[in-house]
């Protein structure tokens, strides 16, 4: 949905955020299980990179615009997608 030009009903809204915090909160934990060799400094850059070469590429299409907004929810998702892991690692650690 990120780089398509129909504009959708639901993105439009506040539903938005959400979908970008979720989105950044599923990358980070599969990132985080998936490239081990990273450390959290790498995953935190290549997640934020991503999220504002979204943006630079919606500059471009119609219907859509860059949006600070869009890399603030993305960060925060990150933010969540690393306590997510976290929390995880300590309860299957038992």
């Amino acid at each position: 949905m990120a780089i398509i030009s129909v504009e959708f009903e639901l993105v439009k809204s506040s539903w938005d955020k959400i979908n970008h915090f979720l989105a950044f909160v599923a990358l980070y934990i599969t990132m985080n299980f998936g490239l081990k060799s990273l450390n959290l400094i790498q995953k935190i850059v290549i997640l934020m990179i991503y999220a504002a070469q979204i943006e630079v590429v919606q500059v471009f299409l119609p219907n859509r615009y860059f949006s600070l907004l869009d890399i603030l929810a993305d960060f925060i998702g990150v933010l969540f997608g690393i306590l997510a892991v976290r929390v995880l690692l300590k309860f299957t650690a038992r």
